[in-house]
């Protein structure tokens, strides 16, 4: 069956409203890869700025402003003065549910392996993130446990147990991760000990080590990593890259 294709997708003239036409054809795949690369940003962040974008990707607020359409046409987000969110956004956060969602038996299967590290009476840091959710969900049953997240949804179920003490910094409240990342997050981790820490990535690289999309996150994991005596990082192998 013909499926039809999505804004991202798809060529149309309005590719040639947004930027001028050069040979090949090279300027509307262009177009194309920053819509791409804006959404990917949207589903970070949970939220993007015109001004943002048009530094980020050196082009007009204009030809910012015509991405965005597209993008809202295509069903992917919802704009808004200066800016667009998520579409899934505000229905995602009432369910404290997180975006990334694929390879659950994986994350579940890590979740149960790295919790058996942790003993009674330890400090810990969760990191916020799919797979570091799971590894708060087999946490549970200990006890005198003292838990520092950034991931709200991580607190709300580890807060609930009388016998962990949940902690959280501040900072800026990313939706797609239910997180608190930023500066002000970095601060409140630095100084602080831990016994061990469990860190999320996007991805793993022999060359280039951990990744992350997101420049707000870099500082509080860097400050993570200094207030912990064990690192483990916590992914699954479509997060390894060669």
């Amino acid at each position: 069956m013909a499926r039809k294709k999505s804004a991202i997708e798809s060529e149309t003239s309005a590719d040639a409203k947004a930027e001028p036409r050069r040979s090949g054809g090279s300027v509307s795949l262009l177009a194309t890869t920053r819509r791409r690369k804006i959404l990917e940003w949207a589903q970070e962040e949970g939220s993007v700025r015109v001004r943002d974008l048009s530094q980020a990707f050196n082009v007009s607020e204009v030809t910012v402003r015509q991405d965005l359409e597209r993008l809202e046409t295509d069903g992917y987000i919802v704009r808004e003065h200066g800016g667009a969110y998520l579409k899934t956004v505000p229905q995602q956060v009432r369910a404290m549910a997180l975006q990334h969602l694929a390879n659950m038996e994986e994350k579940r299967a890590i979740g149960r392996a790295a919790a058996a590290l942790v003993e009674d009476s330890e400090t810990i840091i969760l990191d916020s993130g799919s797979t570091t959710t799971e590894v708060a969900a087999n946490l549970v049953h200990h006890q005198n446990l003292t838990v520092i997240t950034n991931g709200l949804n991580i607190a709300l179920n580890l807060g609930a147990m009388p016998s962990i003490s949940v902690h959280m910094p501040g900072g800026h409240f990313k939706a797609p991760t239910l997180s608190l990342s930023g500066e002000r997050s970095a601060d409140y981790f630095r100084g602080l000990f831990a016994q061990r820490l469990f860190l999320a990535t996007a991805a793993i690289s022999v060359e280039a080590g951990l990744t992350y999309p997101s420049l707000a996150d870099l500082p509080v994991k860097h400050a993570m990593i200094e207030s912990a005596q064990h690192v483990y990082c916590v992914a699954v192998s479509s997060s390894s890259t060669p």
